[in-house]
């Protein structure tokens, strides 16, 4: 295969003036650096700002970015997509889910292999769509897929909400929304058979902007605080990227390491407080949630609070659905590449056997993957 080579998207930049000021001032702040910098993303927005912008392209060699498991697409197990394609498949129900979803594969293949089966499957833009759904069948039961960070779960708790007061009586939940402090403890803390971190390459990350907008800054405290990583919650615009890794830059040659804003045009330190309370009447943390290409995570993921257990389609269907684990494709590197020991080239099957069309590993399940974005954006189309 070619060398990877980002695509020059210079031009193309909304303000290229600040960009180009940024870059000057972030040259010059990186050459006080005592030794280079790795910084993660963990959210699939940022990657895809990164990779479409050409961002590496324009910072100093001793600047570098990990591209972390930022995309709930992508990093959905296959044990969770072969729930969904077992409930798809029944008789009585419309399956219904959000984006991407319906392309990522499992053991037995996708939504949209099922729904090329017969079954009823159907994505919306919005869970509160599963009402009309609901309403125009009422012989039928609705099966709400609910996947997500903490930016979508404010919506599916408003649905359930909704459910409750309404007594709408064929609306049921499969969620599957995780939270984002949990991964970033197992990536740089962690020893288990699946993520040993010991040695881990991040030394700072930049804070998701979404999920911020739900969760506030707060949830990053312990980052600094704990594990001596800075963090500051970006933006979306390439200019609020290029503002954020001066922002850590400047941490690191002033010795300070803090918990920092730069998208304050929308995130708070306390966040979206009602968002928040919905989500904590309905849900609860889980033990454990498996992460794809990454393994089980303690507390990472969320799940119906007992009370709400007649809307659980995972309890209420547990004796049809598998709890067996899979394991990922064995060439598959995914998990080195979220934990930044390797990059998309580095996999034998990048670009080859594994593509958008094809995706094998979870960094190519969806656009805002890492190895999806490498792939749109580097050359290889």
């Amino acid at each position: 295969m070619s060398q990877l080579k980002l695509k020059d998207l210079y031009d193309g930049f909304r303000d290229p003036e600040t960009i180009k000021a940024f870059k000057k001032i972030i040259e010059e702040d990186a050459k006080k650096l005592e030794k280079p910098i790795n910084i993660m993303e963990v959210c699939g927005g940022h990657t895809h700002t990164i990779m479409k912008y050409g961002i590496p392209q324009l910072l100093p060699s001793n600047i570098n970015f990990i591209h972390g498991p930022g995309c709930p697409v992508c990093i959905m197990p296959k044990e969770r997509i072969d729930h969904a394609y077992i409930l798809s498949m029944q008789e009585d129900v419309i399956l219904v889910t959000l984006g991407d979803m319906i392309k990522v594969p499992g053991s037995n293949g996708s939504l949209q292999d099922a729904r090329s089966k017969g079954a009823d499957v159907r994505f919306v833009y919005s869970p509160m769509d599963c009402i009309k759904i609901a309403n125009e069948n009422p012989n039928k039961k609705v099966i709400f897929f609910a996947i997500g960070f903490e930016t979508t779960t404010p919506m599916t708790a408003a649905l359930l909400d909704v459910v409750i007061k309404q007594d709408i009586k064929n609306i049921y939940f499969h969620i599957n929304h995780v939270t984002v402090p949990e991964v970033m403890k197992e990536l740089i803390d962690s020893r288990d058979e699946h993520v040993d971190s010991y040695n881990h390459q991040i030394d700072a990350f930049l804070g998701p902007s979404h999920v911020s907008v739900i969760s506030g800054s707060k949830i990053y405290e312990e980052f600094p605080r704990d594990y001596n990583k800075p963090v500051v919650v970006a933006g979306f615009e390439p200019v609020d990227v290029m503002q954020s890794i001066l922002m850590i830059i400047k941490q690191f040659i002033e010795n300070r390491c803090e918990l920092e804003i730069e998208y304050k045009r929308l995130v708070s330190y306390e966040g979206n407080i009602k968002a928040q309370e919905l989500i904590n009447k309905y849900f609860k943390k889980s033990s454990l949630f498996k992460w794809r290409g990454l393994g089980n995570i303690k507390d990472s993921g969320l799940k119906l609070r007992d009370e709400y257990l007649t809307y659980d389609a995972e309890h209420i269907y547990k004796d049809i659905l598998p709890i067996g684990e899979i394991e990922d494709h064995k060439l598959c590197i995914c998990g080195d590449i979220l934990r930044g020991m390797a990059t998309p080239p580095e996999c034998t099957i990048f670009g080859t056997a594994c593509k958008p069309s094809t995706p094998i590993g979870s960094c190519m399940v969806s656009s805002e993957g890492a190895c999806a974005a490498y792939y749109k954006y580097g050359n290889l189309l």
